[in-house]
This record gives C-alpha cells, sequence and structure tokens, in this order.
C-alpha cells in the first residue's frame, strides 16, 4: 500500500467520526424538543394534547361520562400554596369542560413558577385534550399574591373505541408547580411589584 492511499482512508475515516460527532451533538440539542413532540402527539408519558378552540367546537359530545380528578403538588422550596377548587368532576365525554386552580405566594418576594403535568392513567393521556391552560407560560406571582388559573379541556370521543379505556371510570390530571431562577422573578425582587 502506498502511503498516499493510506493518508486518503485515514482522512476518509477522520472526516466520518466528525461528521458523526457532529450528528451527534446534533441529535443532543433536538432531543428535548424532539422528545415534547413525541409525548404530545403520542400521549407517552402522561403528556396530554394542546387544541384549539376550532378544533374544540368540532368535537360531539357523547352520552358516556369519565370522572376526572385533579391533582395539584408544588415543588419543595417553592413557597406557593396550589390546589384546585374541585378535586373531582364528571364530565361528558367531548364535552367542554373547565378547571380552577388557585396559587397564593407565601413568600415576602416575587416567585415565578412554571407547572409540569400529565393524566393517569399514562395510557389514555393521548385522549385529555388542553384548549387553554395555564401550564403553557410562566406564572409570577408577587408577595403574599392569589391567582385564579383556569383549565379549559375536554376528552376526547376517540376514548370510547379504545379497548384499553373500557374499565377507566377515573382520569387524573396533575400539576406540579416548580420554581423558574430567572430575569423576571429578580426584577419583580427590585421593583418589588409585578408591574
Amino acid at each position: 500500500m502506498s502511503a498516499t492511499f493510506i493518508h486518503r482512508k485515514n482522512r476518509s475515516t477522520g472526516l466520518i467520526a466528525l461528521a458523526a460527532a457532529l450528528a451527534m451533538l446534533g441529535l443532543g440539542y433536538a432531543s428535548v424538543p424532539l422528545y415534547r413532540l413525541f409525548c404530545q402527539v403520542t400521549g407517552f408519558n402522561g403528556t396530554t394534547q394542546r387544541v384549539s378552540v376550532a378544533q374544540a367546537n368540532s368535537v360531539s359530545v357523547a352520552s358516556r361520562t369519565m370522572s376526572v380528578r385533579f391533582d395539584a403538588n408544588v415543588e419543595r422550596g417553592l413557597a406557593w400554596k396550589f390546589k384546585p377548587l374541585q378535586i373531582t368532576d364528571t364530565v361528558s365525554i367531548g364535552a367542554r369542560d373547565m378547571a380552577i386552580f388557585t396559587a397564593k405566594n407565601l413568600s415576602d418576594k416575587a416567585i415565578t413558577g412554571t407547572a409540569t403535568f400529565n393524566v393517569e392513567p399514562a395510557y389514555l393521556a393521548k385522549y385529555f385534550n388542553k384548549i387553554q391552560c395555564f401550564c403553557f407560560t410562566e406564572q409570577t406571582l408577587r408577595p403574599g399574591q392569589e391567582v385564579r388559573m383556569p383549565v379549559l379541556y375536554f376528552i376526547d370521543p376517540a376514548i370510547m373505541d379504545d379497548p384499553l379505556a373500557d374499565d377507566v371510570e377515573q382520569l387524573t390530571l396533575s400539576y406540579t408547580f416548580h420554581p423558574v431562577a430567572g430575569e423576571t422573578a429578580n426584577a419583580l425582587d427590585r421593583t418589588g411589584s409585578g408591574s
């Protein structure tokens, strides 16, 4: 083998390794949004669906009802009181309904939080559709401030065609608020107001 052939082969191998490393780096950056998209499309890991008002208006209401349980949690160290106004509700499948949660900042500082959510049983989350929800944005509460946060939702009638849902009588919508470290909360701490 000539030195030129070995040099070309090493160069080719190096370029392939570099391309593979760049592809893995790109996948690393894209993994979070791709995973989030996968969960939203499939309902994987209890991820609910997000729909528009127009999509919700096209859904027919069924005669079957289902119970929805609402669960509210805060991460340890977040000085908020967070709870649903109503623990359970019975809804007609396909009908829009609203749940109200309240959150109160128990500290003397403004705190920004964001909610994560899931539905149990997780394999039926793809049928839980949220039209409007506080979980899509960060929430900043001033010291002592209490707010009402609505969730507008419906259960997709397609759940009635899923044999895994035949024996399910209740879905649980669970939220957990986590603190968000950042400029918004710091700016509110300096000014003492949220406006």
